[in-house]
């Protein structure tokens, strides 16, 4: 398996893939070809998450050994995770939830971040490379965490988290700030998520930079999901949950299913996109954005428009109006033409916009598109522990709510899976205004404790964890410093 960008001529290893996160050229790594599984769905009716995983992902990184492979699998998906089935499906009524929370983090980047270091720990070790690597992560909320706790003291890897200081959960933040580990750094910075991974890719393609520091003895390489690492493990929850359905006796062989995915990054709902080329059986994938609803327009119209106002919402990890991973799905759409792609991204580099030829805008007809306003999430939160006996965070909700939209729109029937991105208790505040519709007071640990007894749902462990974690890391910078403060931090010795 070879990776080419989305942007040139570029084309190398997965393992090389892993390793420099994007291309040398600004774009992004996507398979030479995707490959076809055929999946014996009564044999891995009988298999676990790891096997299933194994099954899928030898596809993606088979210059590894399969034996290496699998123990980095199997020291992923181990008690790390607070269930056995690692991502359960839950049926409540007729709405079925994929909880992707239940690793280390309480969201659903924990689901390809615990393996991503074991992946690029072999990666290193193949290409032999003696320099320190250093993780860049731009994060809206969820992917800093997962990346902090996953990177936390591995040896001959630093990594550097910048995250919008006033645009996260404080739950969220308080994670991030009170991070342990000799080789963690957390930035808050004065600006949006869209800021910071401007910011950060930026960093990624300027190869003075990248020339200086690896003179100095280190290596640039991205935790988000621009990083095959990080992407290509989130197509396994999908066929999973397939695989789920078809054993709770909830769809036959060969019967299609709809996916509901809250995005604001697109990198969730891609995996799913690029699960149904691997030959899942999808008819719809539904696209629930929040209030920054770039990617609804897009969807609907084919013109994607990043000149509007940036909303901070309760639902902010999607709190985006750049989507990065979209320029693969747009590379897939265009016939891969690498000058449509580089004509397309200049345009929303130096204009905020682009349209997506007319000729290719069949592709668009994978998906479907809305949104919900905060009034709207909280209406969820609340309709759901009322209706359904339960208990969603504000992302779930959006994802209800447009699924609901869609089966007004349409009359679809079809058995859908619906993404549940994070535990309830990452945004305490939120869902304790939804369920009591009070105005939450600042002590989030006592509304926890509140929201436990009244919904009768236990508080996570990492919940009750951090409320003594001191704090670590203070630093609040405007965007601009960013290179400054990585130059400072990669001094050299």
């Amino acid at each position: 398996m070879e990776y080419k960008s989305t942007r040139g001529n570029i084309r190398v290893t997965s393992i090389k893939a892993l390793i420099e996160g994007l291309a040398a050229d600004g774009g992004l790594l996507v398979p030479v070809e995707f490959p076809k599984v055929e999946l014996n769905l009564k044999e891995f009716m009988n298999k676990n998450y790891n096997e299933l995983a194994f099954f899928i992902l030898k596809n993606y990184f088979n210059d590894f050994d399969e034996n290496t492979l699998l123990n980095c699998i199997i020291k992923a998906y181990d008690d790390k995770f607070d269930t056995k089935e690692i991502a359960p499906l839950v049926k409540k009524d007729k709405f079925y939830f994929i909880e992707l929370f239940h690793g280390k983090t309480l969201a659903f980047k924990d689901m390809a971040l615990s393996l991503f270091p074991h992946l690029l720990k072999e990666a290193k070790l193949k290409e032999n490379i003696k320099k320190e690597i250093v993780i860049l992560t731009a994060t809206s909320g969820d992917t800093g965490k997962a990346a902090l706790e996953a990177f936390k003291d591995i040896e001959g890897v630093k990594i550097i988290v910048f995250y919008p200081s006033k645009g996260v959960s404080n739950i969220q933040k308080l994670q991030m700030i009170t991070q342990e580990g000799e080789n963690t750094y957390v930035f808050g910075i004065n600006g949006n998520f869209d800021d910071a991974q401007r910011a950060v890719k930026e960093i990624f393609s300027d190869v003075q930079f990248n020339e200086k520091i690896a003179k100095r003895g280190y290596v640039l390489s991205s935790a988000n999901s621009i990083n095959i690492g990080r992407l290509f493990p989130q197509i396994v929850y999908y066929f999973y949950a397939y695989i789920n359905l078809l054993k709770m006796g909830e769809i036959s062989e060969d019967e299609y299913i709809n996916i509901v995915v809250p995005t604001g990054n697109f990198g969730n709902i891609l995996a799913a996109y690029y699960a149904k080329k691997m030959g899942l059986k999808v008819k719809k994938l539904i696209c629930a954005s929040n209030k920054n609803n770039v990617l609804y327009d897009f969807l609907r119209e084919g013109v994607y428009d990043a000149r509007r106002n940036f909303y901070t919402t309760i639902s902010p990890s999607m709190d985006i109006l750049v989507s990065s991973n979209l320029e693969r799905f747009l590379y897939d759409a265009c016939g891969e033409d690498e000058e449509i792609i580089r004509n397309i991204m200049k345009d929303l580099k130096e204009l905020g916009y682009f349209s997506l030829p007319e000729n290719y805008r069949d592709s668009l007809k994978d998906f479907y598109a809305n949104f919900a306003d905060d009034d709207e999430t909280y209406f969820e939160i609340r309709w759901a522990f009322l209706n359904l006996g339960y208990l969603i965070d504000p992302h779930t909700a959006v994802a209800l709510n447009v699924y609901k939209k869609y089966q007004k729109d349409t009359g679809d029937d079809t058995k859908t899976i619906i993404a549940s991105t994070a535990s309830p208790y990452k945004f305490v505040s939120s869902v304790y205004k939804a369920i009591t519709l009070k105005e939450p007071y600042a002590d989030e640990f006592k509304l926890s404790e509140e929201l436990s007894k009244l919904t009768n749902t236990s508080i996570p462990k990492q919940i009750i964890e951090l409320k003594n974690k001191r704090i670590l890391h203070n630093d609040v910078i405007d965007k601009e410093e960013i290179y400054n403060v990585i130059n400072d931090l990669l001094k050299g010795d």
